[in-house]
């Protein structure tokens, strides 16, 4: 059996990794793959060292936090799947992956070497995404132009809210519930653009994966 003080300390570790892991995910979305470490560890309000106690390099900070966020698309995802209404299942997987903000990873794409788990998540992910979309789409519930690539780059969008996020760094805490209820109407009007049939045809092409897939090739990984 633990002692307290063991306990305690176990206790403030996980609460000194989980406020940097939500630091360094904020941080990302306003400054980018440029983030700091320094910024990370200051917005988690701990020291630079206990961040590299944690993580030795940022790129390993990177792929954890890459890891985490896999996992919740993939979690997310198969909720949807599990849904015995193809739309809801398809409205459940969009709404909570945009929530989660599962598309915070694109700063970083194509700086950070890609793990064998976040490999295997990434594509257990998309194919349980691809899945909740045809379902939607065999049932006559999602319009038929829309492909996974465009739901997908949908998610990314609209993960960042620069409203809440503004009003969450002013401290105006009064007004964050009002955001975020915001934020959850603009979820709502996509997902009614993407019922069928849909009013128009989209415009152009639909987009391909090599929008994701090639951002994530580092430079010197990439063919010439």
């Amino acid at each position: 059996m633990d002692n307290p003080r063991r306990a305690a300390r176990r206790a403030e570790v996980e609460r000194n990794d989980q406020a940097l892991l939500d630091s360094a995910r904020a941080v990302l979305a306003e400054d980018g793959a440029h983030a700091s470490v320094a910024a990370i560890a200051t917005r988690a309000g701990v020291g630079i060292g206990t961040l590299y106690r944690r993580y030795r390099t940022k790129e390993q900070l990177f792929q954890h936090l890459s890891t985490l966020v896999l996992g919740e698309y993939l979690r997310v995802a198969d909720e949807g799947l599990a849904d015995p209404d193809p739309w809801a299942g398809l409205a459940h997987y969009v709404t909570r992956a945009v929530l989660a903000n599962t598309g915070a990873l694109g700063p970083v794409a194509g700086t950070i070497e890609v793990t064998e788990e976040m490999a295997d998540l990434s594509t257990r992910g998309d194919e349980a995404a691809r899945r909740v979309i045809e379902r939607a789409h065999a049932a006559g519930a999602l319009r038929a132009d829309v492909s996974d690539v465009d739901i997908a780059l949908l998610i990314e969008q609209l993960g960042r809210s620069p409203l809440v996020e503004q009003i969450a760094r002013q401290g105006q805490a009064d007004l964050l519930d009002a955001a975020r209820h915001a934020r959850a109407r603009l979820v709502h009007l996509v997902l009614d653009g993407l019922r069928a049939p849909g009013p128009d045809p989209l415009p152009g092409p639909a987009p391909g994966w090599e929008l994701f897939t090639r951002r994530w090739a580092r430079p010197g990984d990439q063919e010439s």
